[in-house]
């Protein structure tokens, strides 16, 4: 039986894969279409042809620090939204159109080379091939009270796999609407799941291919705005690559999909026509893509074609919670704790199941091991202890920087202060392990390593990462360090620093676990 089946190969259940690869958990992904992406979708670039996102296109590094963080950490490239020039605003369908006073619209925006998809392809890349199955649409779950059954069509043929943990990363919509689960979800959470909005599931994208950006030698940012009643497009924007060549312009449709649907003979001509009444005759020749997320079944339901779009809230209670005695996990974008809705809410919630089936899994409520058990209290001792010392560690960091302001000690005073909290951490929870009153006479040693100790160390599970974003997000906003643009946003040789310091600390602090216990089983062991 499979330990974790994640359901939904989007940006969310394929870094929650990488998370489970690289921690050696079980798992497989499976995806009711015939490609990964979810709400991702590039129509890939060539040297004379600009990747087309038909999904998402940007991400904001300033806000959005998981994403920008992974982009990193894949080796992907990024370059700024071209945002500069003339904005214009057609507000009569038989007018022309006029130039906005305003200077920006993406402020801070960037988009990868090669499209998003380079995103998806990347996490992709991660997984071996026998960890993901595509086709394979998830009709019905079923609690089995050990492990949760799902009843799926492959290809239209019924299959049945079984794990102990689900996670759904799907739109919440489309949990509600496509899955009938036994027993029957509870009323409040039906209601919370079908209030939620789907992020631009309703929504149609059109990308139009040029050889060049001609928009801007007239001195046109390619942003506009058609705000008249017979509008097609409702935003336009440059789509080009990073030097305009190869070039596109991009446009939201500012039709209903009823309306979308009524003219799709003639819907295509009507964005060319859109698209040359403010640009020019050239812009009407362009090679256009259009993706209509409304007729996505796996993206749009029925409630968002006839509830008004919204943008889904962040951190709802129910949406982060397990259910099914910990068996079912509800992910997705719309899920996120903060930035729900975005790229950066899929890593969101991708993070916190990873975090939660980690745990799970050295839970000592959940395990039949002896050393275990007869520990559960010492276990839970120790992990709520230390997830006050986590809790409390960027306090401890932020007055560590102020001391270090006060004595004018500047010099990678970031890399100092991080290393003092996370040694003040480690020497704490040591300092609490030596006062819990551990049974030690059912534990094992194989290979130098007792069998509690990773149960202990599971209580600090991303514990660096977190402290670092964390203090990443101090300083970005920090008055105080204004004056030190090399600790305010620190560049990536400094980061890897940092990481490998706080790497050699985190073994350092492991062996050191370790070791303890070992002397203790040794002092249980000799005889009185």
């Amino acid at each position: 039986m499979l330990d974790t089946i994640i359901v939904g190969g989007g940006v969310c259940g394929l870094h929650l894969a990488g998370k489970l690869q690289s921690t050696g958990q079980d798992y497989l992904l499976i995806e009711a279409r015939d490609r990964l992406g979810g709400r991702v979708e590039t129509v890939p670039g060539s040297e004379r042809e600009v990747a087309a996102d038909l999904g998402p296109s940007w991400f904001w590094p300033g806000t959005q620090p998981r994403m920008a963080r992974l982009v990193e950490e894949l080796g992907l490239r990024s370059f700024p939204q071209h945002d500069t020039g003339t904005i214009l605003h057609l507000p009569k369908g038989d007018g022309s159109p006029e130039p906005l006073p305003q200077s920006s619209v993406h402020i801070e925006a960037r988009r990868l080379h090669g499209g998003m998809g380079m995103l998806i392809d990347a996490l992709a890349g991660r997984l071996p091939a026998g960890r993901i199955r595509l086709r394979v649409e998830l009709t019905r779950l079923i609690d089995r009270g050990d492990h949760v059954q799902l009843e799926c069509l492959q290809d239209g043929v019924p299959l049945t796999l079984d794990a102990r943990h689900v996670v759904l990363a799907l739109p919440p919509r489309l949990v509600a609407s496509r899955i009938v689960f036994e027993p029957a979800l509870s009323d409040p959470l039906l209601e919370i799941l079908r209030a939620t909005p789907t992020w631009m599931a309703a929504q149609c994208k059109s990308i139009s291919r040029f050889p060049v950006a001609f928009w801007r030698a007239s001195g046109l940012s390619g942003n506009a705005f058609v705000t008249h009643a017979q509008a097609v497009l409702g935003e336009i924007f440059d789509a080009s690559g990073e030097h305009g060549t190869p070039a596109a312009l991009g446009g939201l449709s500012a039709l209903p999909a009823t309306v979308r649907t009524a003219f799709c003979k003639v819907h295509d001509l009507m964005i060319h026509s859109q698209y040359a009444q403010l640009f020019g005759p050239a812009a009407a020749q362009g090679e256009l893509f259009v993706r209509d997320w409304a007729a996505e079944p796996f993206t749009c339901t029925e409630l968002d074609l006839v509830v008004a779009s919204a943008h889904p809230q962040d951190g709802i209670p129910e949406l982060a919670s397990a259910h099914w005695s910990g068996r079912l996990f509800l992910g997705g974008s719309e899920t996120a704790a903060q930035s729900a809705g975005y790229l950066e809410g899929a890593l969101d919630a991708a993070e916190r199941i990873a975090r939660e089936l980690s745990a799970r899994a050295t839970d000592p409520l959940r395990s039949e091991r002896a050393d275990l058990r007869e520990n559960r209290a010492c276990l839970e001792r120790f992990h709520r202890s230390v997830s006050l010392l986590r809790t409390n560690a960027i306090e401890r960091y932020v007055t560590g920087i102020k001391r270090a302001l006060s004595s004018q000690q500047s010099e990678d005073m970031t890399q100092i202060v991080l290393i003092e909290v996370a040694a003040h951490a480690y020497a704490a929870a040591l300092e609490c392990l030596q006062g819990l009153p551990l049974q030690l006479g059912e534990a094992r040693v194989e290979h130098g390593r007792v069998s509690l100790t990773p149960a202990l160390l599971a209580a600090f599970s991303g514990f660096t990462n977190d402290l670092l974003r964390d203090v990443q997000q101090h300083n970005a906003s920090s008055c105080a360090i204004s004056n030190f643009p090399a600790e305010q946003k620190l560049n990536q040789a400094y980061l890897q620093a940092i990481r490998r310091d706080l790497a050699a600390q985190w073994r350092e602090f492991a062996l050191a676990l370790n070791e303890q216990l070992l002397e203790r089983m040794e002092q249980v062991a000799i005889p009185d």
